[in-house]
């Protein structure tokens, strides 16, 4: 399937970095959303560690976001190589 992506797109470089570039994105909405979750059920477990719990899931959709906007400059730059 990839092949056949590349070969549409003139054998292009810019194919496989947007196809890269999509896959950081969507790992990184589904690696937020279990944060997302996880802290919720984790709230609603204990309601006292609240302010921890909500601290804890930002910091940590913080660090996949800014591992997914280096993943997709990383495939910026070998596109645009």
């Amino acid at each position: 399937m990839l092949n056949t992506l590349v070969e549409t797109a003139g054998g292009s470089s810019l194919a496989i970095a947007a196809i890269g570039a999509g896959l950081a994105v969507i790992g990184a909405g589904l690696g937020i959303g279990r944060i997302g979750g996880a802290a919720n059920e984790a709230i609603a477990r204990q309601p006292e560690a609240a302010g921890e719990i909500r601290g804890n899931a930002l910091i940590l959709s913080a660090l996949i976001e800014g591992a997914t906007f280096f993943a997709i400059v990383v495939g910026l730059l070998f596109a645009l190589k």
